[in-house]
């Protein structure tokens, strides 16, 4: 039981040491939920019974150690539990196979207890009639000392909310959540049936234009050498005729399943909220105003608002849904061939949409090895001692974005019409960058480097020759501070000449009523908060302050 019990509390005891709780409600956290736990098991004499009803507390505790081992602050989230169901096989054993320390420490705390609550049940053990009733007496003590901190932690000067504060009470409160976006998500074919952008071109068929909406995934922006990095990770575009970059791109979310949806929707932080539901993306505007649309994926199907968008399209292929094998792999050069397919049949008006994989983990699986232009850059082991080959990786596969783009760029040239394109990613990633040795991204709390994110526009020279304006508002907006989930859907139907009374001129970066926003920051409530009040530390305020941005 005690072994149940010291299991049990040690996710309290840690969020107690990192959130940031008055004293009493620090203590609040620990006392109420142990009193509690007590006089569960207390309640019945036999010892197996006792411990094996803990269970699902336990479970919830060994995926809250996991969380803070990689995050080492804040909760279970929403989207954590959200990403259990939308993360595809590949990455979960690529994250899983450098997770081995904490998996087996894991193994040790609660699987001898689990084990031990199985024979109690099996040999019938019970517990002492005295034993039994001191603890009872114990377990009245510490709950009821925990009912006084409980009530006195609503009268500190930090405001407490039990939903946010008191663990495991804000677990399941996230669980709800999690639940209910579930169930509102299965229901989104029916909630967005209705929606339309009453969409229609502003110029003549006559003019052919093709338009690439490139999105990247874990891309950070401090890597990027045209965003100011010190080695040559983007040298296919620091040359680049009609390429307009932008040092100062934060993404208003670090997890893919929210920061896509507001990339290809006209939602942002401040109205993503329960209006995803009953929203469709840039495609369906884009059809609307008699482009032919399509969307090409290196992501597996994971069931969310991304793949429902891909589906508006024309054609939508998802290039895993070819692959024999669970967890194949493809380099985002196999987006290519579709994409000049989809070209050579001539559409006067053509949007393209590509997701790549870009430099999602494990980074040296996203290009061929012959294409590695720093080394070492393997074997990765996801530790702070492995950083330098670690970061050879990333920035190898950021020098593989960087060609793929430039490629991209090529083929539009070569079309000698009209043509765009445009690139950011959903977010960034940490890699061991500070003493806080943080690693990955999608944690509850951002840091700095999960949200700098690179974001550039590239026009054609026959594009700039007709729409010089639109080249000129770009450079002029180039040094400006741009929140990418706000602009992406914007500076796209602007630069496509698409008229909807959804369009936004303030937030497209091709125009010259751009106008900088207030920077916000999705949270795992979906609501959108002041940046600086969204939980970040000192650390990442200097940054950002560096960047211009806070």
């Amino acid at each position: 039981m005690l072994w149940v019990l010291t299991v049990s509390i040690i996710p309290n005891i840690w969020l107690s040491l990192t959130e940031s709780l008055a004293t009493v409600q620090a203590a609040t956290n620990v006392i109420l939920p142990c009193g509690i736990y007590m006089l569960l098991m207390s309640l019945s004499p036999r010892i197996g019974r006792a411990s094996l009803w803990m269970i699902i507390v336990m479970f919830f505790a060994a995926f809250q150690i996991v969380l803070l081992y990689m995050y080492g602050r804040s909760v279970i989230a929403v989207d954590m539990f959200l990403n259990l169901v939308t993360t595809n096989p590949e990455e979960v054993g690529e994250l899983l196979g450098n997770m081995l320390i904490i998996i087996a420490v894991i193994i040790l705390l609660y699987i001898p207890p689990i084990a031990g609550g199985i024979i109690a049940v099996v040999k019938n053990w019970r517990l002492s009639d005295r034993f039994r009733l001191r603890f009872k007496r114990l377990s009245k003590y510490v709950a009821g000392l925990g009912i006084v901190l409980f009530a006195c932690s609503f009268f500190c000067s930090r405001p407490y909310n039990p939903l946010n504060d008191l663990y495991p009470v804000n677990v399941l409160y996230n669980v709800y959540l999690a639940v209910e976006r579930t169930i509102k998500t299965s229901d989104y074919h029916r909630t967005s049936a209705g929606y339309t952008f009453d969409a229609h071109s502003t110029r003549p068929d006559s003019i052919p234009e093709v338009y690439i909406a490139v999105i990247g995934e874990t891309s950070r922006a401090c890597n990027w050498q045209l965003m100011g990095y010190d080695r040559p990770t983007t040298p296919h575009l620091i040359n680049l005729d009609g390429l307009y970059g932008y040092r100062r791109a934060i993404s208003q979310s670090n997890t893919t399943h929210k920061s896509v949806p507001m990339l290809m929707s006209e939602l942002d932080a401040t109205t993503f909220g329960d209006s995803i539901y009953s929203t469709r993306s840039l495609i369906t505007a884009f059809k609307e105003a008699g482009f032919h649309t399509a969307y090409i994926s290196n992501q597996s199907r994971n069931h969310s608002f991304i793949d429902f968008f891909g589906e508006e399209a024309d054609t939508c292929i998802f290039l895993k849904d070819a692959m024999p094998v669970i967890g194949g792999t493809s380099y985002d050069n196999a987006l290519l061939p579709d994409m000049e397919k989809i070209l050579a049949q001539k559409h006067r008006k053509q949007l393209i949409v590509l997701h790549t994989y870009g430099s999602h983990f494990s980074y040296a699986d996203r290009y061929p090895a012959e294409s590695s232009a720093f080394t070492p850059d393997g074997p990765l082991d996801a530790t702070p001692a492995h950083r330098p080959k670690l970061i050879n990786a990333y920035d190898n596969s950021i020098h593989f974005t960087s060609s793929l783009l430039a490629s991209i760029a090529g083929i539009l040239e070569t079309e000698n019409i009209p043509a765009a394109m445009i690139y950011t990613s959903d977010h960034g990633e940490d890699i061991f960058d500070d003493k806080r040795n943080l690693f990955l991204h999608a944690s509850p709390i951002p840091s700095y480097y999960q949200i700098h994110v690179p974001y550039i526009v590239w026009l054609s020279s026959g594009f700039r020759n007709i729409y010089p304006d639109l080249g000129l508002n770009a450079k002029a907006n180039g040094d400006k501070y741009v929140a990418s989930s706000r602009s992406y859907f914007h500076t796209l139907i602007d630069l496509a000449g698409i008229s909807t009374p959804r369009f936004d001129p303030t937030a497209s970066t091709v125009n010259a009523a751009y106008s900088t926003p207030v920077p916000v920051y999705l949270n795992d409530h979906n609501e959108a908060v002041p940046l600086i009040d969204c939980g970040i530390q000192e650390h990442d305020i200097d940054k950002l302050h560096r960047i211009g941005v806070l």
